[in-house]
């Protein structure tokens, strides 16, 4: 009997590449996003010190001119983490829709790989069953020629 042969492999070599890429794709948006993550607190952070800075100060005296600096420094810094809380949302969907592209290719895979699997068993079992054939016309043969 010959050897196995699924028709569909080229097919299902293509979506284990489309999974394995999409997966690198997933990856690096989620690398992507931890970025963006570590620059909004790393400007939260920065907003804490300065506030803080500002309200020692405060309590000491300052002067109005210094006040003034304190407070357009701390505009400043909301402006940078609303414009970095808005790239971490982006950067969110962007995993959110990679992760789902991911879902898709390894259902897609996963589809493939179980017919192969389902018609290579039946591939095995029509080679067993014509080798139980086989066995038993032999020994029908072997009965009419009077050797059993």
């Amino acid at each position: 009997m010959k050897k196995f042969q699924f028709g569909l492999d080229s097919v299902l070599s293509y979506r284990q590449q489309v999974l394995d890429s999409r997966q690198n794709e997933y990856a690096i948006a989620l690398k992507r996003m931890h970025e963006q993550q570590a620059r909004l607190e790393d400007a939260q952070a920065r907003y804490q010190q300065m506030n803080a800075l500002f309200r020692q100060q405060a309590a000491e005296g300052m002067t109005a001119a210094d006040a003034m600096g304190f407070e357009n420094g701390l505009r400043m810094l909301e402006g940078e983490i609303a414009r970095e809380s808005k790239l971490l949302q982006d950067r969110q969907r962007e995993v959110e829709q990679k992760r789902g592209q991911v879902v898709q290719a390894h259902m897609d895979a996963t589809v493939l790989e179980r017919l192969k699997e389902k018609k290579k068993d039946d591939y095995q079992k029509a080679g067993q069953k014509q080798e139980e054939q086989f066995i038993d016309e032999l020994v029908s043969a072997a009965r009419i020629s009077g050797g059993y």
